[in-house]
């Protein structure tokens, strides 16, 4: 039976105050948490423990640059499935890359050592590679996806890229006595946004929410993503279209995203009653390709916050999301509704004469909704540079709940 982080801590009477673990030898951690162990924690909102449960599963990944001081695991074939392999790029990833080199550097972020090395290695290795890679059309058999060859192996890409070589550490907001500060908006109105997902003129458990953060957790979460380099997701660009990932998983677990995550589900209870963070991500976008194909995702509750500056967004009527009315049937597997968008549209989208509730983008905007509707990025332009790059920040709560019935009457069972 497959032994789970929360087993161990179960198993061994740790509890989410200890320190840190750094000897190889102190716990046989796996090699990475899945949504049970995340809803361990989730369950008493206990921010400590999923950040050390987290960061010392994280601490042994490949990702991490000190790999040869302690026991590391391999890369788990998930995160590679997804998009996070280390033998593979795709010319959009490696400039978002390059791009956050430089930001790290002009913006003084480094200690003297890490800004040497991203000056003298860093950066030159992203610029040699990117030269080396051909243009998009001769990529065609690998959907937009670049393997690494011989010279750039010899140019040091082994070394950097998909490498945790700067990582953030954004805490909690506490105020001057210790306590938690909201990160929440002060004009949060919890009755008004469930009044909204219940409200019968509704019926499709969908609420848009305005301001949602306090500006100075705005500020702060906007500032991580801009920093930490733990975006190590890529998309082949010909299928899936252009953005990066970072994962809860895989190095994006500071503790002011835990908190975000917690006090959402505290101040949302009827929402978000039984259904305990499950999974969180964000994504950064190229606005020459496509964004996110119509999918479903696998939880009850999502709150997709949009954190980009609005005047990065180049078109107001568009850049958001595009939420559907119809959920996938019962009979459907992931496969099904996660990736083949022709099936999709066909079977399940077209019969509802795709009936959606269309959002535009707009900073600090959040558009919550059951999960389980599919929904895709709107057309989007922005700006040019890489603080203008449109970043959403999504956060999954509880399990799915499907459609009824089968594929043959899911849609007179999605009628509104």
């Amino acid at each position: 039976m497959k032994t789970t982080l929360h087993t161990l801590i179960l198993l061994l009477g740790l509890s989410s105050s200890i320190p840190s673990i750094n000897s190889q030898d102190d716990l046989d951690f796996p090699p990475i948490l899945d949504s049970d162990d995340i809803a361990y924690f989730s369950s008493t909102h206990d921010i400590d423990g999923l950040h050390w449960a987290l960061s010392n599963v994280f601490q042994r990944s490949k990702r991490n640059t000190n790999v040869s001081q302690i026991r590391y695991n391999d890369l788990p074939p998930i995160l590679v499935s997804r998009g996070g392999g280390d033998t593979y790029t795709a010319q959009y990833k490696l400039e978002m890359d390059l791009e956050q080199a430089h930001y790290l550097v002009n913006q003084h972020l480094l200690s003297p050592e890490e800004e040497a090395h991203f000056i003298q290695h860093v950066i030159h290795t992203y610029e040699k590679v990117l030269e080396n890679i051909p243009s998009i059309e001769k990529l065609e058999r690998s959907e937009g996806l670049y393997p690494f060859g011989k010279s750039d192996y010899e140019a040091g890409i082994a070394s950097v890229y998909n490498k945790a070589l700067h990582l953030t550490d954004f805490d909690v907001i506490k105020d001057e006595q210790g306590n938690l500060m909201p990160l929440l908006n002060e004009n949060f109105d919890a009755n008004s946004i469930e009044e909204e997902w219940y409200s019968e003129s509704n019926r499709k458990g969908i609420a848009v929410i305005d301001d949602i953060l306090s500006p100075l957790a705005l500020q702060r979460i906007r500032q991580l993503l801009y920093e930490s380099t733990v975006f190590f997701q890529t998309k082949m660009p010909l299928k899936f279209g252009g953005y990066v990932g970072a994962y809860i998983d895989d190095g994006l677990y500071d503790k002011i995203l835990l908190q975000l995550a917690f006090e959402l589900n505290k101040a949302l209870p009827n929402i978000m009653d039984g259904h305990p963070l499950k999974y969180l991500w964000a994504y950064k976008y190229d606005s020459r390709y496509t964004g996110i194909n119509t999918h479903a995702d696998q939880a009850a509750v999502n709150v997709n916050i949009w954190l980009t500056p609005e005047d990065a967004n180049l078109n107001k009527d568009n850049g958001g999301l595009v939420v559907f009315t119809a959920k996938p049937p019962k009979d459907w597997d992931f496969d099904k509704y996660n990736k083949d968008t022709e099936k999709v549209m066909k079977e399940i989208l077209e019969p509802t004469k795709f009936a959606n509730v269309t959002v535009p983008y707009r900073e600090n905007r959040a558009v919550i909704f059951d999960s389980a509707l599919f929904h895709h990025t709107d057309d989007f332009e922005f700006k040019e540079g890489y603080e203008n790059r449109r970043i959403n920040l999504t956060i999954l709560y509880g399990d799915m709940k499907m459609g009824e019935g089968t594929s043959e009457n899911n849609a007179a069972n999605n009628e509104l």
